[in-house]
């Protein structure tokens, strides 16, 4: 069977990659603004970081060494909170992780993460939405580990998940 989410293989060895480019390029507006819209709840996780990989594993390594067996956050909330809000474009769900949900690696993580935001937004489920939700639980959390929210619109095309990773999690264009 097709897989129909490639990221969850070699998502180790593209980050590198992904973080080179952010750290080259302007900030990463894409991803959202940093700023909440107003009335809405910022309380900002701590972030610890793992300690780094042995520097005799090689990038060959196969992701299993990577991957926990036992996940260490199960039944800890991967999302804190979510909120609507109204942006320049259209409405806007404001996705906040919780701390368990910026530091789990377990593979299945991101898609307990999903049935939370749809648990707590059942609006949330709109063409497009899941690949934006994915897009930035693969790679907004490595650019940007502390960032508070993560911007999701329904309003945005929905081209697919490659297509929303080379739009940096936001296809049809850039937030305003």
């Amino acid at each position: 069977m097709a897989q129909r989410y490639p990221h969850r293989d070699g998502v180790r060895h593209r980050a590198a990659a992904w973080l080179s480019l952010a750290l080259l390029s302007v900030p990463c507006v894409a991803c959202g603004s940093d700023q909440p819209s107003a009335g809405t709840h910022t309380t900002a996780s701590p972030v610890t970081t793992a300690p780094p990989r042995s520097t005799s594993t090689s990038l060959a390594s196969t992701p299993s060494e990577a991957v926990p067996s036992v996940d260490p956050y199960a039944g800890l909330p991967l999302i804190d909170h979510v909120t609507w809000t109204e942006a320049v474009d259209g409405p806007r769900l404001l996705v906040f992780p919780s701390s368990a949900g910026r530091q789990t690696t377990v593979p299945s993580s991101d898609e307990r993460a999903w049935r939370e935001v749809l648990a707590q937004s059942a609006d949330a489920d709109a063409p497009g939405m899941h690949d934006q939700f994915i897009c930035h639980w693969a790679w907004a959390r490595l650019v940007q580990p502390t960032k508070s929210s993560w911007n999701l619109e329904p309003w945005r095309p929905a081209v697919g998940y490659q297509a929303t990773v080379e739009a940096r999690c936001n296809p049809g264009g850039p937030e305003r």
